[in-house]
């Protein structure tokens, strides 16, 4: 899989840590992958980082990881993200995290601000989609 970051002539440059684009050219042999929505739940199953953004976008970092690496791929092949906050005033520290752990390509990637999730202290929620397969 090869991705190209497309910056689009007239638009402002991304204030976040994503594309304005990503074009993908995928071999044959590749795989879509979509990822469903990841939460600061961590392996015993208890929320990491109650209250505290930074902490919980690690946690879903982590578990989005997880779930690329036992579908065959890395973060690098994750093509596009939807982030999910309850405060949009989060923006900045989301980012700082993503930009650890997204360290190829930004991906493409929306982000807005809800009212609430399933478990009232999860303050973020990502799902993702993945192309695995052959790197050119």
């Amino acid at each position: 899989m090869t991705v190209h970051t497309i910056v689009a002539p007239g638009l402002a440059e991304p204030n976040g840590h994503f594309a304005h684009a990503s074009a993908i050219e995928v071999p044959a042999t590749a795989r879509l992958v979509f990822l469903s929505g990841m939460t600061a739940r961590n392996a015993e199953g208890g929320i990491t980082g109650v209250g505290d953004i930074t902490a919980q976008t690690h946690q879903v970092c982590r578990n989005l990881r997880a779930a690329v690496e036992a579908a065959g791929g890395t973060l690098a092949d994750i093509a596009r993200v939807d982030v999910y906050v309850r405060d949009m005033a989060d923006f900045d520290a989301v980012h700082a995290v993503r930009r650890q752990y997204f360290t190829e390509q930004a991906p493409a990637s929306t982000m807005v601000e809800v009212s609430g999730f399933v478990r009232a202290e999860y303050l973020i929620e990502i799902n993702a989609i993945a192309a695995i397969g052959g790197r050119s």
